[in-house]
């Protein structure tokens, strides 16, 4: 007989709800982490701190800048220790959340390396090096990512950092390069910029932001270049070697051409994340791979190993934490004999700079991809009340709705809370709702998701207020 019904290997955002899920359901359930608290990459090191860097880094810029055209006078002065104390405390206070849900919920919990030793069988290392053998009716991969490394560049987490090192610089750099303009190079590099670095973005590809709507992309790389944020796009870096207390940096064409070399005290490497499947025993176990190392999955996150889950990360689609906590809600309701599932379609994707950059659904590169007719509704923020009195006015909203049906495909915000006004956005997509259904929905005077509701007017062209 197993001792356990489920055993879920890693606490991120898909694991531990996973864990929680699967035991409010009555499954005795098991947890094994590799880190001392809970939580994965997310909590500990990933969005959590960031968005405690970015809210505290976003306050002193308004401090500075902000203040005076409201009436307020001040000269703030930074105390990057007693910031970065302050994400700690924030960090500290998730993972203990975390730590008590797990009590809460009565899952064992193991702290250390686990093995796939086959079907329903689990080898753990812990970290106080005993070794134990735990038996399961299923067992779920939550292992999540890890960063993406460039060849031939070492990140030492000291000048040369990955997001990790980059949450917890000591001193603001004068000049930091970021290589990847990708979601977290432009949240982390917008931190420091406001801190008082001059941030360099290096791109392989002729945009920023790949895969959102490019007319999101351009319109955020225009707002970051007001704020002092500097792009150099198609373009690689292919060396970067001491120099110094600080690094030079070659950077080359993407598509060839003469090299340059530019001076950076510290470099982020960011160019994405891998998912984490070394060490598992997956190959022993048989458990299928593809070509980018992600576990194969059925539509039921089963692998072509009966008996063996995952989610997250460590499987296909975008890896994002609510990404993973849905599949791990899934996961865990298929285990209990119900029907777990994830609506692919509506899976919202935030950016944290300022403004804020949202979106959910198709932007109109996939729909025209896929030859799709559409309509287009925009709402500029300089024509909402709300924007106007709070000086936000950066940004717009954009519905695509379906010509036909007039079904919306896909929403698209940057504003100052870009990151709550795409919820609504998500739930009448959900539900299958038209640009009339939002058009025709109520909204509170004055906000922001005023916006939302005239871009969905003009979708039918009859907006309000332009």
């Amino acid at each position: 007989m197993s001792a356990y019904d489920v055993v879920v290997i890693g606490t991120g955002p898909g694991g531990y709800v996973c864990a929680i899920r699967a035991a409010q359901l009555g499954l005795k359930v098991a947890v094994i982490e590799k880190r001392s608290t809970f939580g994965g990459t997310c909590l500990n090191v990933g969005c959590i701190p960031s968005k405690a860097l970015l809210h505290a880094s976003e306050a002193f810029e308004d401090a500075g800048h902000g203040f005076a055209a409201m009436g307020i006078e001040a000269q703030p002065k930074l105390n990057l220790a007693k910031m970065l104390a302050f994400k700690d405390e924030g960090v500290k206070g998730n993972v203990d959340g975390v730590a008590f849900l797990m009590k809460k919920n009565k899952i064992d919990t193991y702290q250390g390396t686990a093995t796939i030793i086959g079907p329903g069988k689990v080898g753990v290392v812990l970290n106080s090096s005993d070794r134990q053998q735990i038996e399961t009716k299923s067992i779920v991969i939550a292992t999540g990512s890890d960063v993406a490394r460039l060849p031939g560049i070492e990140i030492d987490e000291d000048t040369v950092v990955s997001s990790t090192g980059a949450l917890g610089l000591p001193k603001v750099p004068k000049k930091m390069l970021v290589i990847g303009a990708g979601v977290i190079g432009l949240e982390l590099g917008s931190v420091w910029r406001r801190l008082g670095a001059q941030v360099q973005v290096v791109e392989f590809l002729d945009r920023i932001l790949p895969g959102m709507d490019l007319d999101v992309a351009r319109t955020t790389q225009r707002i970051l270049a007001k704020q002092g944020m500097t792009f150099r796009l198609g373009s690689k870096v292919t060396k970067v070697a001491r120099n110094g207390a600080g690094h030079a940096v070659t950077i080359e064409p993407a598509k060839g051409g003469d090299a340059e070399t530019v001076e950076a005290d510290v470099v982020l490497v960011s160019i994405g994340r891998v998912p984490y499947t070394e060490g598992l025993g997956l190959e022993r176990s048989g458990v299928a791979l593809d070509n980018r190392k992600r576990i194969v999955v059925d539509a039921h996150y089963q692998t072509n190993v009966p008996g063996i889950y995952a989610l997250g990360d460590v499987i296909a689609g975008p890896m994002l934490a609510h990404k993973a906590e849905d599949e791990g809600m899934a996961v865990a309701e298929i285990l209990a004999g119900q029907a777990g599932h994830v609506n692919y379609d509506v899976i919202p994707n935030v950016i944290y700079t300022f403004p804020e950059v949202a979106s959910v659904g198709k932007g109109e590169e996939d729909l025209k991809a896929g030859g799709i007719e559409y309509k287009i509704g925009k709402f500029p923020l300089t024509a909402n009340g709300r924007a106007k009195v709070n000086k936000t006015t950066d940004g717009f909203v954009k519905v695509l709705a379906d010509a036909k049906t007039d079904r919306i495909l896909g929403v698209h915000i940057i504003a100052a809370q870009a990151s709550e006004m795409i919820a609504e956005a998500a739930v009448i997509m959900e539900f299958g709702g038209s640009a009339e259904d939002l058009a025709r929905t109520c909204h509170a005077h004055p906000t922001l998701t005023e916006a939302t509701k005239e871009a969905a007017l003009s979708v039918g062209k009859r907006a309000i207020h332009m």
